[in-house]
């Protein structure tokens, strides 16, 4: 898998979090059964930068906040145009594969599970997607993530053709 070019430190700028899945996960002992949580949590400012974690401890709260830091360490910048993304890409990350495509103003999220909270915290507004495969959240968070990162902005497009940025969008 390629290196991701798109990290960004994390900011003390005001992140939201929302935990996508909680699991809960026995280790039998001779003293019986010992409980423990894995908690799988995203994190964005709404502006363009998410991250996902992952969290394992003996309590929900303790998981869930190892999963926020975890989180916090794993951000990426993507390009938000409009509300909306620039153009359609696929991202795939095991058994998980996504594909997201622009969608007009007034359209709202249509993705579902994992995917929803991804976009919606990275500020997306208006999409369309879709999770083919592997329906793990743990798949989907990174498929999608793996997508939005591989998107390029009509500036990023306008300097490699070597054209101006009216002449993208007029053809």
């Amino acid at each position: 898998m390629a290196k991701n070019t798109n990290r960004v430190k994390p900011a003390e700028t005001e992140l939201k979090e929302k935990m996508v899945a909680l699991n809960r996960v026995a280790k039998v002992t001779k003293g019986g059964r010992t409980f423990s949580f894995a908690a799988i949590v995203v994190v964005g400012d709404g502006n363009g930068t998410v991250g996902h974690g992952l969290g394992k401890a003996r309590e929900v709260s303790a998981a869930i906040q190892k999963a926020v830091d975890d989180a916090k360490k794993n951000l990426v910048k993507i390009p938000v145009f409009k509300g909306t993304i620039p153009h359609e890409q696929h991202g795939k990350y095991g058994a998980g594969k996504v594909f997201i495509l622009p969608a007009t103003d007034g359209t709202g999220v249509i993705a579902g599970g994992a995917m929803r909270a991804v976009l919606e915290l990275a500020g997306v507004h208006n999409v369309l997607a879709k999770s083919n495969g592997s329906s793990n959240p743990h798949n989907v968070i990174k498929a999608t993530i793996d997508a939005l990162s591989k998107l390029r902005s009509p500036f990023q497009v306008a300097k490699t053709r070597g054209l101006e940025l009216e002449k993208v969008f007029n053809g």
